[in-house]
């Protein structure tokens, strides 16, 4: 990245099969305790969390990129952005414990406190409804969905399907 060349990078999105993708990089951050790359990609603002990142190698041709950039200005509007789109935004508690596996499933944290009880309570955003449901029932009693309501109505009739299939005595 310093050399100014072109990444070629080996990335695993979730959901997808991992692609090799052609990068101009622009710049680290560390967010959280994460790190990240901005760069961009015919042209188009991307961010890719390096945990994330199987392989990379330097193509030798240049990379096109400002020649100066401010890095917190950048994942500021980049974060903006990302969040602006469809996402679900979820309030939720968690054990302390678990914090890292709901972080590991989520695309953004917008905030995260500790709570009167030990629990964290982190305000984070998922790709869908769909997603926040399978996220927070991995955790079992670990964490709580605290809204929206139609999350908490997802994982309440999961929960009592669970509930009345096991309830009845096999025949």
């Amino acid at each position: 990245m310093l050399a100014g060349r072109k990444l070629r990078i080996h990335y695993a999105a979730t959901g997808q099969a991992p692609p090799w993708r052609i990068v101009d990089p622009i710049g680290l951050v560390t967010v959280r305790e994460r790190g990240y790359l901005l760069a961009t990609r015919a042209g188009a603002d991307r961010s890719y969390r390096l945990s994330r990142v199987l392989a990379a190698e330097e193509p030798p041709e240049p990379a096109e990129r400002p020649s100066r950039v401010d890095l917190d200005r950048a994942w500021r509007e980049r974060c903006a952005r990302f969040l602006s789109d469809d996402h679900i935004i979820v309030l939720a508690r968690v054990r302390p414990a678990r914090r890292d596996d709901l972080l590991d499933n989520v695309v953004a944290v917008r905030a995260e406190e500790p709570d009167h009880d030990g629990w964290l309570r982190l305000e984070v955003a998922f790709q869908d409804l769909r997603h926040a449901e399978w996220a927070l029932w991995q955790l079992g009693a670990q964490a709580e969905a605290l809204t929206p309501q139609s999350l908490r109505a997802a994982l309440h009739d999961r929960a009592a399907a669970i509930v009345g299939r096991y309830a009845a005595r096999p025949t």
